[in-house]
């Protein structure tokens, strides 16, 4: 058995957490690997309402299990209700990152909710533990969707942990039990995971996208701004995202400030979307996606997570009397 801080703290079976991955994953997958032993969550998107998250909530928390919501820090001051939302509905892990997060820690520790925040740098790190959060997710810049492109995972987590005395987990790149060995062998408590789960039945992931995640090797990522700056979505600039390489990537890296006034490519994006064009739309997704090759259920992935306890086990580092 593989016990932690995060195990003991939510009551666990494995020390994994399914990562918030708004639009990709809802109440569905959150619970799903909740069901499974892990602590799943699920993504706000940022214009997402007070009565959607309600809605996920209940089907997330429907397992019995502990579960966890992520909300975009940036996205808050414009959509409050979010908040509101969150804390009536009492997940019992709630993420919040990406902007000025600190004012909202102490109202979420206060309805008995446990904090976290993803952070890039070392720096994030003791700012997050300076902000009163519970646990720091160590992000690292091989992660999927919308982060820090700054640090590798592995550097950052040593950092972090050096850093700061707060339980860490791991995030970037860890899609296997291997993965998840080498960070709790390193110290983390826990490791987040998003891509691994972009593959299963439960996500809300279209079929055509996830056949390019399917399809998608090792080098088929890349990181920047051009997604964002197309739809006008308000993400600090330090933040850019992973996604799946493709065309329009390619066209608009290094113009986007040329693209942020290009209202024909605006909408070139947003009818690509609606048609599931995936040469132009995009399908977010971190370095490990080349380990994405089939069709699974949540459950399937967490219980490939479980191998973790024999690999340390074969080290040394377990005990095994």
């Amino acid at each position: 058995m593989l016990n932690t801080w995060l195990t003991s703290r939510f009551d666990l079976d494995l020390p994994l957490v399914g990562a918030p991955m708004a639009g990709v994953s809802d109440g569905r997958l959150a619970g799903a690997v909740s069901a499974a032993g892990g602590l799943g969550m699920f993504g706000a998107p940022p214009a997402a309402s007070a009565s959607w998250i309600e809605e996920q909530a209940v089907v997330a928390a429907a397992s019995g299990r502990p579960y966890g919501v992520g909300l975009m820090a940036w996205a808050v001051p414009d959509n409050p209700a979010q908040l509101d939302a969150v804390i009536a509905a009492r997940p019992n892990l709630v993420s919040i990152s990406f902007g000025s997060y600190a004012e909202y820690v102490e109202p979420l520790r206060q309805a008995g909710i446990t904090v976290t925040t993803q952070v890039g740098t070392t720096d994030e790190a003791r700012a997050a533990e300076q902000a009163g959060v519970d646990v720091i997710v160590a992000r690292g810049a091989e992660g999927g969707g919308h982060g820090r492109n700054d640090v590798a995972t592995l550097p950052l987590l040593q950092s972090v942990l050096d850093a700061v005395s707060v339980p860490v987990l791991a995030a970037g790149g860890i899609a296997t039990a291997r993965g998840l060995a080498a960070v709790l062998a390193a110290g983390a408590q826990g490791a987040w995971v998003g891509t691994a789960f972009l593959g299963c039945v439960e996500t809300t992931v279209s079929e055509p996208a996830k056949e390019r995640i399917l399809a998608a090797g090792e080098d088929d990522t890349a990181y920047g701004r051009v997604f964002d700056v197309a739809q006008r979505l308000g993400w600090p600039v330090e933040y850019g995202g992973r996604a799946l390489r493709n065309a329009f990537f390619d066209r608009w890296t290094g113009r986007e400030q040329e693209l942020a006034g290009d209202e024909t490519a605006r909408a070139e994006l947003e009818a690509a979307r609606r048609a599931g064009d995936f040469d132009t739309a995009y399908v977010y997704a971190g370095q490990a996606v080349g380990m994405v090759s089939r069709g699974r259920t949540a459950a399937d992935v967490v219980a490939d997570f479980a191998a973790a306890e024999n690999l340390l086990r074969r080290c040394g580092i377990l005990d095994v009397s």
